[in-house]
């Protein structure tokens, strides 16, 4: 499919997960596999902003990983920006997250012995069309000034606090400009105050980039930020609703 405003940025067919049961556990297959996800079906449309929430154990970051690309179903159809991904091989797979995907961890996921500002230039840097180091130095130089953080660029994550940390990943995952970007609990080691901060600027981004956002949260207020929120249980949805933006 070639790209098109009307295609959505991400379609999700019929994907299911099993793994091997290595535990008395609930929802057993007949061939003693356990069933992390049923079925789900997902449309997200270009500039959309979707949390998917639930209990833990529900198969929130199962879903994200899949939906990235970063794991394989066991059955079911996954079309990234009109490509089915679950067709490409793990190498055109990572090309295609690198074009076209985004990620905020939890846990910020920031290499130690890189600085702030080289953290933020890496996925330019892995870009055949990043561009020179010094465009990559600028633009990594200006989402750090974006998020707050000029004056901590040339610090190393231990000398960073949490939501410092939370802040160059944001920085990270939209230098490159992303069309889809997958937050898997953004705010989960942050503290309120800090964690709004984060969420602030997040939705910032989103807007001046329109970037489609879907985010794996247990925080109701970052929940409430985006126009669908879809609960998880059992790895099935059971429930989608529309809120206010915040």
């Amino acid at each position: 499919m070639s790209e098109s405003v009307n295609q959505p940025i991400l379609l999700v067919e019929g994907l299911g997960k099993n793994v091997a049961n290595h535990a008395n556990r609930e929802h057993v297959s007949a061939d003693d596999e356990l069933v992390i996800l049923h079925d789900i079906d997902l449309c997200i449309q270009r500039g959309d902003s979707v949390a998917i929430v639930g209990p833990s154990g529900s198969g929130k970051s199962t879903l994200l990983g899949l939906m990235a690309g970063l794991d394989v179903p066991t059955r079911g159809t996954i079309f990234l920006d009109g490509k089915n991904i679950l067709q490409l091989n793990e190498d055109e797979r990572a090309a295609l997250r690198g074009e076209k995907i985004g990620f905020v961890f939890q846990s910020f996921q920031l290499l130690p012995s890189f600085t702030a500002l080289e953290n933020v230039m890496l996925p330019l840097e892995l870009q055949d069309n990043g561009g020179t180091y010094a465009q990559a130095r600028e633009q990594a130089g200006q989402l750090l000034a974006r998020v707050g953080l000029s004056e901590r660029e040339h610090h190393y994550p231990s000398q960073l606090s949490g939501g410092e940390q939370q802040r160059v990943a944001i920085a990270r995952a939209f230098v490159s400009k992303p069309s889809l970007l997958f937050a898997d609990e953004p705010t989960g080691n942050l503290d309120t105050h800090t964690g709004q901060q984060v969420i602030d600027f997040m939705f910032e981004l989103n807007r001046e980039q329109d970037t489609t956002l879907v985010l794996v949260t247990h925080d109701h207020v970052l929940a409430n930020r985006c126009a669908r929120v879809l609960e998880l249980q059992d790895g099935q949805f059971c429930r989608a609703a529309k809120v206010e933006q915040g």
